[in-house]
């Protein structure tokens, strides 16, 4: 009997200090990982990968303003974890903490960035401004074009974008149902601009 109440006292004290995990890597509240961010910021294969493993991190890295396109890096982030989210928030996401490395790329291979992305609440947003002559996808990137061709779908773009924002209250939408813009680094504005090699109307 006296052995039994010692082994269900043990297994208690071992229940009680385990800690809770969460989310698909199965992470506890506040515990400290290292991530990989691409080099391709903002595009359709912009992943945030949990290392070692390499696998999907599976949330959204929030804090980390300092990133360029053009350079993969490893950082330390903490995990978190709200029982109770807002409505259109997740339960659990990465706060950045620190650079560990960053490395830019070399390469030239092209990759993908969509310039329709939708927001909820809000709906389909066209991601385009326009300063001066300059098209920009964001803040951080200039978006320059090979040819004429593709300068006048980027303008025709830019239109139907200002002409929604003009008209905002009667709910106005993008006239394509997606835009897929196909892109490299720009050698000559590198970590600040994509150079746009085809546009794709969907």
């Amino acid at each position: 009997m006296k052995n039994f109440l010692l082994l269900f006292c043990a297994l208690f004290l071992i229940s009680c200090s385990k800690e809770d995990v969460y989310g698909p890597l199965k992470l506890t509240n506040g515990q400290e990982v290292e991530l990989l961010l691409d080099h391709r910021y903002a595009s359709t294969n912009d992943r945030l990968l949990y290392l070692p493993s390499q696998e999907d991190a599976g949330a959204y890295l929030s804090g980390f303003e300092q990133r360029e396109p053009g350079y993969t890096y490893r950082v330390k982030a903490t995990f978190n974890y709200v029982e109770n989210p807002p409505a259109d928030g997740s339960s659990f996401w990465y706060n950045f903490v620190e650079v560990i490395s960053k490395e830019q790329y070399k390469g030239n291979d092209p990759f993908e960035v969509q310039l329709i992305v939708s927001y909820v609440p809000g709906g389909p947003v066209i991601r385009i401004g326009k300063e001066g002559n300059d098209y920009f996808m964001s803040d951080k990137i200039q978006l320059t074009y090979t040819n004429e061709s593709v300068g006048k779908q980027l303008e025709e773009i830019w239109q139907n974008a200002a002409e929604i924002r003009q008209n905002w209250q009667l709910g106005q939408r993008p006239k394509w149902q997606a835009i897929k813009a196909t892109v490299v680094h720009d050698q000559r504005a590198f970590g600040k601009a994509y150079l746009v090699q085809q546009i794709q109307f969907l």
